[in-house]
């Protein structure tokens, strides 16, 4: 039998083991055939209750764990995750849409994730504080108890994995709600690697729902800490119910993400980066390159570039030899389509690109776009490049900073030009001289503005930090002496 053999899980939820949804299931649907790989069972928000009862009963034993038995866990999970490697990358492929080389780095950095994770549990609880009274004073770390992590569709296993590993390490039970486009690989490859690891039943549970499923674990009174992905619109309601009930909600939203070309730069590199940064994984990323802001001395000579790569990049099955596969499903296609359109229609030029075949949308450059241009203002999510030209590092400046979003941003070229506009722009992340897309396991993720609420994941101090309380504690050898 395979690690992901669907008669395991073929229409369950985890719970304490693999059992029945009480909503249904799920088809779990290949965007590039149509094809039927599997179905999801469907949780509903009882299932959520339910399971984060479960989950506060089993977290006190498991934050009790000693700390080199929970590394040793964690470890172990990432061991699987490299035994199961090609497995794991086709179910990746045929799920999500994605090449292999997407699929491949989803893989290497959720082990990554774990492997990290694995130090958190050695990782120092707290500080000692000076004090005017007799007694010690310290403040310590405590695990937060359970953890909600709810996961999009797009790169389904890192942004998943990337809060279920760093919380399990710490001490936390997990409460897992991926996409329920992509249950396997944001749920069920990760549930199946940590069940392999050993960890104890209860402490990670997976339950694939839809929005009611979601609202549960923001009202569930044993979940504290709720770790979100996805849309801005999504992560705007979670936030509210999360501050409705008292919770700790990380969010990580949209994007519409600035790659910006300064004079001088090398405009064939300069484009080279432009077409990974916007058409890797179809754009369907939050760090997509979404806006190409390019000093108007070579903004012409780089939209030509940038139309002659996106004009040979192959789109088709992504199992094959090609460098883009489908959008996943048919709502999100007619939606990029809906944006091109607009573009079109106030005043844009479709440079490449702008058509589709079933779900799959060819790469499309854009020229002559001003701030109002929907391709420009709007979160595209599709291989779409709209190009717009600046003649000052302030004027760029200004360009980027008008947009709601502040996830990510890149600058090709001068590295004197680029130090002084990154100090100029709200982004969570700058890249100079690289593209917007960028991941790794111990660097922090977050945005500004729209985009999020900071850097809540990644590196050990942002993990300690997302998924621990800090607890005052004071002792002395003998009961204190009171007035009363």
């Amino acid at each position: 039998m395979s690690f992901l053999d669907p008669s395991v899980w073929d229409g369950k939820i985890y719970t304490d083991g693999w059992t029945e949804g009480s909503a249904g299931t799920v088809d779990v649907v290949e965007p590039a055939t149509g094809a039927v790989l599997g179905r999801a069972g469907m949780a509903s928000g009882e299932d959520v209750f339910a399971a984060a009862t479960r989950a506060a009963k089993a977290q006190k034993a498991w934050a009790a764990t000693k700390p080199e038995e929970r590394a040793a866990v964690l470890r172990r999970a990432g061991q699987v995750f490299e035994d199961h490697v090609q497995e794991l990358n086709t179910w990746i492929q045929r799920e999500t849409g994605a090449i292999g080389g997407k699929a491949a780095m989803e893989t290497h950095v959720a082990a990554n994730e774990c492997f990290d994770s694995a130090g958190l549990p050695h990782h120092p609880a707290g500080e000692v504080l000076t004090s005017d009274e007799a007694h010690w004073s310290f403040a310590r770390r405590v695990p937060a108890g359970v953890v909600g992590v709810i996961s999009p569709f797009n790169f389904p296993l890192i942004l998943s994995i990337r809060s279920v590993a760093p919380a399990l390490a710490l001490g936390n039970a997990v409460i897992l709600k991926p996409d329920p486009r992509t249950p396997v690989s944001g749920g069920v490859m990760i549930m199946r690697a940590f069940e392999e690891a050993g960890l104890p039943a209860g402490v990670l549970q997976l339950l694939t729902g839809g929005a009611d499923a979601g609202a549960a674990l923001s009202e569930a009174p044993e979940i504290r800490v709720v770790s979100f992905t996805g849309s801005t619109a999504a992560g705007r309601k979670v936030g509210e119910a999360c501050g409705r009930n008292l919770k700790r909600a990380h969010l990580e939203l949209g994007g519409n993400n600035a790659l910006v070309v300064l004079p001088g730069a090398d405009v064939a590199a300069a484009a080279s980066a432009g077409a990974f940064g916007a058409f890797m994984h179809q754009g369907q990323v939050c760090m997509t390159s979404g806006r190409h802001l390019v000093h108007e001395s070579i903004k012409d000579e780089y939209v030509a570039a940038l139309k002659e790569k996106a004009e040979h990049l192959p789109v088709g099955d992504p199992t094959g030899d090609v460098a883009l596969g489908p959008i996943i499903d048919q709502k999100q296609r007619d939606n990029v389509d809906r944006i091109v359109r607009g573009a079109k229609d106030a005043g844009a030029s479709i440079e490449a690109g702008g058509t589709y075949e079933n779900l799959f949308y060819a790469p499309t450059v854009l020229s002559g776009v001003d701030a109002a241009n929907p391709a420009w203002a709007e979160e595209i999510f599709g291989p779409v490049a709209p190009v717009m030209s600046f003649s000052s590092i302030e004027e760029a400046a200004e360009v980027i900073n008008a947009n709601e979003y502040g996830l990510s941003l890149g600058i090709l070229g001068d590295v004197g030009q680029a130090m002084k506009l990154a100090d100029l722009v709200d982004a969570g992340k700058v890249h100079i001289n690289e593209q917007t897309v960028a991941d790794e396991s111990n660097a922090p993720m977050g945005g500004m503005k729209a985009s999020g609420n900071g850097a809540r994941f990644g590196g050990y101090t942002a993990n300690i930090e997302a998924f621990t309380e800090v607890q005052w504690l004071t002792m002395r050898p003998e009961i204190a002496p009171y007035p009363f």
